[in-house]
């Protein structure tokens, strides 16, 4: 039976920090608010650039590159900024991330080909991974897990707002003052973000007995491992063949590359991911629902504004105009869970009822036929966003609740990293699986109408069609085209139905506990460096936890693993 560590032992006693003052705290938030919308964009804002992008400066071939090369790098870089903004703080790894962000977007606006512009894009891609990633870290830092729900519940609106008003923007800037805009546009967001980091965010500096390591090498395999499952992602069903020599072989090096991680952060003294934090029952459910829900949300986000933009026959703008509704329900359930959190303390009930709504959004919009008129379409992706609202940023305040400051992090980079990885994953596959019944279906339903010789124009290219040349086709070429794209999408939206059941499933089991109402940064000497036995930093937050699971009455601690409240001791190791 664990015991409680004796306090007299302890080097630094329990220290509870004010609370800044709400003005502070808001204008914190506002300027957090703008690094988060700057990452954000960034993933969406070339969408309907690029076709532009690509007429000025050629280079055809690498223009998916353009937004892989962003995903790719921020990706790789969230395990690698969550760790180091434990070891060093919070504010400078932010501001440098800003920096290097800004950086990004100077090269891209200043590009002349279009590898300069993949390589800026991978600048930004780097400074980006952190941006999200340190501004929720952040907020954790000055606001108590109660407080903290209806923050939360905004940061996940932000994602939302910039589903679509990122393509918008960026359709916008391109027919007017021109794409690079989609660049500059960066900088004085970035300046204005780094004021607010500056004058508003005060932590104290992380407390340290002896100079920190960095885990050169855990970055390193993790990394290389996260290309190699991103490449496949990519790749796979499109570049190359599923079982293809190269796919088979970045499969077989992504494994190996995983396999050689483990083993090296079970020995690190600091690790940039503790295996220590998959021993905590929290941390584990919820990145698992987070991870599921990235399959649903990007398999379906990824390819909806094509399915509405070809069977609807609109332009890429109203497209997005289109998508709204989703964001609506999104922004508004998020911010109103995130409000109900914070006055009842109570968080389990929201990401489960939103992962059932959006099995039924889902089971809506596979149902959906050539007839279903424009108004039903967005009913259906509305309920859709109001499922991933109310769940979203509730997993995120789970994960945080559950460790301390110390390794806060950490612990929020990991759970962005495996959610990221199983957007990559969700939008890959159901590409695959999209291009590929797309393509059989329209040999199948064009061969039946006529023969290539007598569509409009000569021979039909089904691989040249774009949403206007279909709208302006006779109905016997258009009917057959749109009916392709609806009998090739919609039953891969059934298919993920089970996979948000699942996040149902993983839910029940999700132990809820009171929220703590107070920060405390004490700290544990043997907890901030580690001891290298691979998980020594979250020893004590981890062991806790497992014994207040086994302890504590469901739902009556007020203290739960990760509550830095004051009276707050850290267990020793052992069971």
């Amino acid at each position: 039976m664990t015991t409680r560590a004796d306090t007299s032992a302890r080097p630094h006693s329990p220290t509870e920090e004010s609370t800044p003052s709400t003005k502070t705290i808001v204008l914190l938030f506002v300027g957090l608010m703008v690094t988060m919308l700057m990452a954000s964009l960034s993933q969406t804002i070339l969408s309907t650039a690029l076709p532009t992008i690509v007429g000025q400066l050629g280079g055809v071939e690498q223009m998916t590159w353009v937004i892989t090369g962003y995903i790719l790098a921020s990706t790789v870089m969230m395990p690698v900024y969550g760790r180091v903004s434990d070891l060093f703080g919070r504010k400078p790894v932010l501001i440098g991330a800003v920096l290097l962000f800004m950086i990004g977007s100077v090269v891209g606006g200043l590009c002349n080909s279009m590898a300069l512009l993949i390589v800026a894009r991978i600048i930004q891609g780097l400074g980006g991974g952190g941006l999200m990633i340190l501004s929720q870290s952040a907020i954790a830092e000055v606001v108590p897990a109660r407080e903290r729900g209806k923050y939360m519940g905004v940061m996940g609106a932000v994602f939302a707002v910039s589903s679509v008003a990122g393509p918008l923007v960026g359709g916008w800037l391109t027919e007017g003052p021109g794409w690079r805009w989609a660049f500059w546009l960066n900088l004085p967001l970035g300046v204005l973000a780094i004021v607010a980091i500056v004058l508003f965010l005060h932590l104290p500096a992380p407390i340290r007995t002896q100079r920190p390591t960095i885990d050169y090498l855990g970055m390193m395999l993790i990394a290389a491992a996260t290309v190699a499952v991103v490449l496949v992602c990519t790749w796979g069903g499109s570049q190359y063949a599923w079982f293809s020599p190269q796919i088979m072989g970045l499969l077989a090096a992504a494994l190996v590359l995983g396999a050689l991680f483990i083993r090296v952060e079970a020995t690190a003294s600091q690790p940039v991911i503790p295996l220590g934090l998959f021993r905590n029952r929290s941390f584990v459910l919820a990145t698992i629902s987070g991870l599921l829900t990235g399959v649903a949300m990007f398999g379906v986000l990824s390819y909806m504004p094509t399915y509405i933009q070809m069977v609807a026959g609109v332009d890429a703008t109203v497209a997005g105009l289109l998508m709204i509704p989703m964001m609506g329900g999104l922004l508004i359930s998020s911010i109103v869970s995130g409000q109900l959190v914070t006055r009842t303390g109570r968080y389990k009930i929201f990401p489960l009822i939103g992962s059932a709504i959006m099995a039924v959004a889902l089971y809506l919009i596979s149902t959906m036929t050539l007839e279903t008129s424009n108004v039903v379409m967005c009913i259906y992706i509305g309920i859709f966003g109001i499922g991933l609202g109310l769940g979203q940023q509730i997993l995120m305040l789970i994960v945080q609740d559950a460790f301390p400051v110390r390794i806060l992090g950490t612990a929020t980079a990991s759970f962005n990293y495996f959610k990221q990885v199983g957007a990559t994953i969700g939008s890959a596959i159901v590409g695959a699986v999209f291009a590929s019944r797309l393509a059989t279906l329209l040999t199948e339903n064009l061969s039946t109408v006529a023969q290539p010789s007598d569509a409009p124009g000569g021979a039909l290219d089904v691989n040249g069609l774009t949403p206007a040349a279909v709208a302006e086709m006779p109905d016997a070429f258009r009917i057959p085209i749109i009916s392709s794209y609806n009998e090739a999408l919609l039953p891969i939206v059934q298919w993920l139905i089970p996979v948000a059941l699942a996040v149902v499933v993983v839910m029940l089991f999700v132990k809820e506990k009171a929220l703590s109402t107070s920060i405390d940064r004490s700290v544990d000497e043997s907890t901030v460096v580690g001891t290298g036995d691979g998980s020594a930093l979250a020893a004590s937050a981890l062991t806790e936890a497992t014994v207040e699971d086994a302890e504590t009455p469901h739902g009556h601690d007020e203290h739960e693993t990760g509550s830095i409240s004051g009276d707050k001791v850290p267990a020793t190791s052992g069971s």
